[in-house]
């Protein structure tokens, strides 16, 4: 069974489970991309988290950078958690996610249907090849290494 870091495997799945590869993290997540929450009773409410994981994950998204934490300009003396520019890249595995539980694990149909704002039509992620611009089936992708395969961490930190 895997613990919780993954610091052996060279991987940048294995890393970013490190950071969002738990259920409260992932539906917290969700809500701030979808829903728009960034306080944090709005969380604990809607989630039905208890508030000491609420705020360690909130914690660690902070220290992660995938979220800051902000004074709230609604609601003197309380603070907000906003998604970043790094919290916000997350999206695509989130809607990936949800497309995979839509085929496989959502028998009435999705629950949930993405949609691009400034038209309405549905949103959907593609496997698409930067070179030949072709749509790929997901039997149709391979993995070889990167320029990352083989840097024990120490190596990667001294490239930063």
């Amino acid at each position: 069974m895997l613990g919780r870091l993954y610091e052996s495997q060279n991987c940048s799945a294995a890393r970013a489970l490190e950071l969002v590869g738990e259920r409260w993290s992932l539906l917290i997540l969700r809500n701030a991309s979808f829903a728009g929450h960034t306080r944090f009773s709005e969380f604990e409410r809607r989630l039905g988290i208890a508030p000491n994981i609420l705020a360690s994950r909130l914690e660690s998204f902070v220290a992660a950078g995938l979220m800051e934490l902000r004074p709230n300009a609604e609601h003197k003396g309380q603070n907000e958690y906003v998604l970043t520019e790094k919290g916000r890249d997350f999206v695509p595995a989130l809607v990936a996610l949800t497309s995979w539980g839509d085929r496989w694990a959502a028998p009435d149909g999705p629950p949930i249907v993405y949609e691009h704002e400034t038209c309405g039509g549905e949103i959907h992620l593609q496997l698409r090849c930067s070179a030949c611009d072709d749509v790929a089936t997901p039997a149709a992708v391979n993995a070889r290494p990167g320029p990352g395969f083989g840097q024990t961490s120490e190596q990667s930190e001294h490239r930063k």
